[in-house]
């Protein structure tokens, strides 16, 4: 299987100051694109998985990049390493949707066990990290713990998760 990877960051944004004789006007247009090619060594992967999830309220999921993990393809997925994870909470969620590196087990991807950041509803975090990655060791090191910030509602969100078997 080939995996050809192509991660674009986009922002357009104008400034404007209105002034007595003039309007002085800023225009950032920042853009940003990653290529991964198909294999396993720095700026390469060569697994892909992608869903999206509902959590009842006040309630949490860890996801198993060591082997709970299905491809489109019905293969299981047991990630060596993680280069990009992108997670989109729902416009319609009423509560956040956290992201943690959880104290026992957890992917380093934050810098230490038990830190996590929370996605307001309709917002997105976004990690790449093409060289080396995230390194994901089974049984130590292999949980994401995505958690429903409040009670008395659902939350939805879309994950992608894209890195190496090797």
């Amino acid at each position: 299987m080939t995996l050809i990877t192509r991660i674009s960051l986009q922002i357009d944004a104008t400034n404007t100051q209105v002034l007595d004789l003039s309007v002085p006007v800023d225009d950032l247009v920042y853009s940003k694109r990653i290529d991964l090619s198909s294999g396993t060594g720095a700026g390469q992967a060569d697994m892909l998985w992608h869903d999206r999830r509902t959590i009842a309220a006040s309630d949490t999921e860890d996801l198993d990049l060591a082997s709970a993990l299905t491809s489109s393809f019905g293969a299981t997925l047991v990630f060596a390493t993680i280069k990009e994870l992108l997670i989109v909470a729902a416009a319609a969620n009423t509560n956040d949707v956290q992201v943690t590196r959880p104290a026992a087990n957890g992917v380093p991807v934050f810098l230490a066990a038990g830190d996590g950041l929370p996605v307001a509803p309709g917002g997105m975090f976004h990690w790449i990290a093409p060289g080396s990655g995230a390194d994901v060791t089974a049984g130590t090191g292999d949980l994401l713990t995505i958690t429903n910030s409040g009670a008395g509602t659902t939350v939805t969100y879309d994950v992608v998760i894209i890195g190496t078997s090797a």
